[in-house]
């Protein structure tokens, strides 16, 4: 477990202030099997971020980590003085790969968010909801190498696309962040594709994101192995096919004319059914398919919401599934803390290396026999020193996505996404396997 993201990045600031790049990069000839970012939880606002060091001069931007965002966009203002950035041109190669939604003019002094004749992306902001039209444009950026057991070298991407956002997108981001850094499944600007074209590795990656409880998570680009201490291989991952939403919103109208008809970008896998205890919820099973016309419906993966949200009818069939077992167990609910639906004192529950001794939550998936389990570590939030909370919340009965899989039971599970062969591998809680997210060993070997 390693220091701080700050300390990491004045670490590359410092090494990259030895030498110019011309120089530290030319003798660079073959290229990395795997990139890795280093990934942390803010404590206030419960969202992961990772730093991406890019520009010239060198600025090491923190951004909210955003796993089915569609690209990485940053504050207008981040690269004002970048000797390196490139702006895009109306109807230019970078707007076609870009999937331009127009192009737009600035009639002021020129600076990077009004150029000449940009082409521009329409987006929204999942954590505040606001929308936004930026320009396209491209950066210098470095970022370390992995063997998969420590960092490696740091490499160059010599014109990575994003875009600029106006500084209200930042309302509701974590403290310090400039931007998101997308990671969905656009084929052309989504930043694993990005990453895999600029070196020529597999279009693949995973993540382990870290729990509450400190240090830094880590994404994987490229390929494996996963080692974290103490030099345990994480392998034999579940997999389970990854579906397409055909639609990039369920409302395409506050987006239109600019982006209908678009796929989402986001990462969507098909639970069949939920089971508390092995005992199978009575759930409405239409609820959990995609509605191919509107692309409501259906189960994804998200680092933005903290918790798992559950459309509402979902959401009070598990619930009191939960409570049933719980109650079964001899375990005491107490009144709700918000925005949870379920509260227990924490007095007759024992605590295990997976986390409090509750009720397990299976999630079946393509067959009976393929089942993403969440334990205690995963689905209890302490609330007070002697009140735990069932981390699941009240979507609404207008519930876009029926299950959203958030922040929380994702922790300390590394999941792959394999976007050639179109699936998702997972872990379960590595926990059982005597280790965690925050375990990989950031010392670098070079």
């Amino acid at each position: 477990m390693a220091s701080s993201p700050f300390i990491f990045s004045a670490f590359l600031l410092f090494i990259f202030s030895l030498s110019s790049p011309s120089t530290s990069f030319a003798k660079q000839s073959s290229r990395p099997n795997a990139l890795l970012l280093p990934i942390t939880k803010d404590k206030t606002t419960l969202q992961y971020t990772t730093v991406i060091n890019s520009g010239t001069p060198l600025v090491a931007a923190s951004l909210v980590f955003d796993l089915g965002g569609r690209h990485l966009w940053v504050e207008t203002d981040t690269y004002y003085w970048s000797t390196s950035f490139q702006t895009s041109h109306c109807n230019s190669p970078m707007c076609y790969r870009a999937g331009s939604h127009g192009c737009s003019r600035c009639y002021s002094d020129y600076r990077p968010g009004c150029n000449a004749d940009p082409c521009t992306l329409t987006f929204k902001n999942p954590v505040n909801g606001i929308v936004d039209t930026g320009d396209i444009a491209s950066e210098v950026v470095f970022i370390q190498s992995t063997n998969g057991s420590n960092p490696g070298r740091v490499v160059k991407i010599p014109s990575l696309i994003f875009s600029l956002g106006s500084t209200n997108l930042l309302n509701g981001l974590a403290n310090g962040t400039v931007g998101m850094a997308g990671m969905g499944r656009h084929g052309v600007i989504g930043l694993p594709s990005q990453f895999a074209k600029a070196f020529g590795f597999n279009r693949k990656f995973a993540v382990c994101l870290p729990s509450s409880g400190g240090g830094r998570g880590v994404a994987f680009f490229g390929n494996g192995p996963y080692v974290f201490l103490p030099g345990i291989q994480i392998s034999d991952l579940t997999t389970t096919p990854l579906l397409l939403n055909p639609v990039l919103v369920a409302d395409p109208i506050i987006y239109s004319p600019f982006v209908y008809g678009e796929k989402s970008p986001e990462y969507y896998i098909g639970v069949t059914a939920i089971k508390i205890d092995e005992k199978t919820v009575p759930i409405n099973a239409r609820l959990l398919k995609i509605n191919g016309t509107t692309g409501l419906g259906g189960t994804k993966l998200s680092t933005v919401n903290p918790y798992t949200v559950l459309e509402t009818s979902i959401f009070k069939a598990v619930t009191s599934a939960f409570v049933r077992e719980a109650t079964a167990r001899n375990i005491t609910r107490v009144q709700s803390v918000k925005p949870f639906g379920a509260c227990f004192s924490t007095k007759n529950v024992v605590v295990t290396r997976l986390g409090y001794a509750v009720p397990e939550i299976q999630l079946v998936l393509q067959s009976k026999d393929v089942v993403w389990r969440i334990f205690g570590a995963n689905s209890m939030v302490s609330v007070r020193r002697d009140v735990i909370c069932l981390g699941f919340v009240d979507g609404g009965v207008n519930a876009e996505t029926s299950v959203v899989i958030g922040g929380l039971q994702l922790e300390d599970n590394l999941i792959e996404i394999d976007l050639a062969r179109n699936t998702l591998g997972f872990s379960s809680t590595l926990l059982g396997r005597q280790t965690n997210c925050a375990n990989f060993n950031f010392t670098s070997t070079v």
